[in-house]
């Protein structure tokens, strides 16, 4: 139970954002993984990566607690996603200009979706209001 709960509570932060997002841990049974997944797409993709994913699961962990992964389609809870990420990701540290928020909002106009096309402009203009890190010597 208390794997489960930091499984859950690190997610994003153990696989990542895209299949985070399409993928939920359920529960853990006998060392079994039960994974909630999106849709049979997601299901077939994750066949291949089962073994890729429980050796990074058992890493996080620590020890061998993970021998398989159930994958099963279903409702993924809604999940607080920025609550998730590092601080870094929350907000911008300097105020986009307005030159920058109309070259994004002319990257973006193609996107037919509202919702998708408000969340990519959003995420453009954090990205890129950051101020730079630090140069590889």
């Amino acid at each position: 139970m208390l794997l489960e709960s930091r499984l859950r509570r690190n997610w994003v932060s153990i696989v990542g954002e895209p299949m985070a997002s399409n993928t939920w841990p359920d529960q853990i049974r006998y060392k079994k993984l039960y994974l909630l997944v999106h849709n049979s797409v997601w299901l077939h993709q994750l066949t291949f990566l089962k073994p890729t994913l429980i050796e990074k699961l058992n890493n996080v962990v620590g020890s061998e607690l993970i021998t398989d992964i159930v994958l099963r389609v279903g409702t993924l809870p809604k999940v607080d996603r920025a609550a998730a990420l590092p601080e870094a990701h929350h907000a911008p540290s300097i105020p986009p200009s307005d030159a920058l928020l109309a070259e994004i909002s002319d990257h973006v106009t193609t996107i037919q979706d509202p919702e998708l096309r408000n969340h990519l402009a959003q995420l453009m203009a954090q990205a890129l209001a950051q101020p730079p890190g630090p140069k590889a010597r």
